[in-house]
């Protein structure tokens, strides 16, 4: 069996919590809806570790695959039921890559390999969360 993953929050008052990961590093996670927010809500964090956990998948097998990548963007974006709870229904993942010589046809294949092998945050979501993506290889 794995090692379980592990966090702790500290209530500061009102929504606001300082979180601290089992690797020591912290974040504030706060509700936007206030107008002296800190930091990202709940479900902004969820997007960013799918978006986390997928763009480090890709960058991991395109550095395998000996792909010339310089810069990686992923920015996702996450449809929430209209109702309580509010989970998400649909994510659209764009992944925007430069480097001189990227093959589209391996990013295609990094792009697949992680959202169906090696992404444990999207393996995570409901599974009638409908996940989408969009590949744009720009210029260097």
């Amino acid at each position: 069996m794995s090692e379980p993953t592990r966090a702790v929050l500290r209530w500061q008052g009102g929504l606001r919590f300082e979180a601290e990961s089992g690797s020591g590093k912290t974040v504030v996670v706060d509700s936007p809806a206030r107008p002296d927010h800190a930091g990202p809500s709940p479900m902004e964090l969820l997007l960013i570790g799918v978006a986390g956990c997928t763009g480090m998948d890709v960058a991991a097998i395109l550095e395998k695959m000996r792909q010339p990548l310089a810069r990686l963007e992923v920015v996702v974006l996450g449809q929430r039921a209209e109702t309580n709870p509010k989970y998400f229904t649909a994510i659209t993942l764009e992944y925007h890559l430069w480097g001189h010589g990227l093959e589209e046809e391996k990013v295609r294949r990094a792009v697949e390999l992680s959202h169906q092998t090696y992404c444990s945050a999207l393996a995570s979501l409901r599974p009638d969360c409908r996940v989408e993506s969009h590949i744009h290889i720009h210029a260097p």
